[in-house]
């Protein structure tokens, strides 16, 4: 007979804490949509991470897609290929184009000596993946976007928590994008 041997273990809650939760839900037959528990959930958010503005959706290529579409991003957007493959899915299904700039061995982020070669006419905005906790080079994306005007999307996915010059990193570029893998948001740094 062979024993399991768990990799990662998910945390689950008391079993009636839970069930107490099901039963609030029962009652109000309110599931999803703005719901009590989720305007609840995005507050606290905000709370914890010093957000003046966060909405919470599905999954981080919804919100993605979502940033894309409220900046009205129909051109080119210079992004990453080092990233998951929703990053530039995403870009492509709004019917924008994806052009990828280089990474940094140093990181593994996009460098942005490779941005500024790669704009065009037709660049409307730069899509940056902060990468396994990483912050990109924040002030060096934000002045080549500003130069050129062009809007800043950060996937932040693998970033939540942390903390860049004492503020949420997802507090940095026009907007943040965030997911709640597991993997991702148990990565928890403080960077200068």
């Amino acid at each position: 007979m062979s024993e399991k041997i768990f990799v990662t273990k998910s945390y689950l809650p008391p079993q009636e804490e839970y069930i107490a939760y099901l039963n609030g839900i029962w009652e109000r037959y309110h599931l999803t949509n703005q719901g009590p528990l989720v305007l609840e959930l995005e507050q606290k958010l905000r709370q914890y991470l010093g957000l003046e503005h966060l909405h919470f959706s599905s999954n981080g290529t919804i919100v993605l897609q979502m940033a894309l579409k409220a900046l009205r991003i129909t051109g080119e957007v210079i992004t990453t290929p080092f990233s998951y493959c929703a990053t530039s899915h995403a870009i492509a299904w709004e019917n924008a184009t994806p052009i990828f700039a280089d990474i940094r061995k140093e990181d593994l982020c996009i460098d942005p000596d490779c941005i500024e070669a790669l704009i065009t006419p037709k660049t409307q905005a730069i899509l940056a993946t902060h990468v396994y906790g990483i912050p990109c080079q924040i002030e060096r994306i934000e002045a080549i976007a500003k130069q050129h005007g062009l809007y800043v999307i950060y996937d932040a996915a693998h970033t939540f928590g942390v903390q860049y010059k004492g503020k949420s990193l997802l507090s940095y570029g026009d907007v943040s994008t965030c997911s709640f893998t597991r993997r991702k948001y148990s990565i928890r740094w403080k960077v200068a």
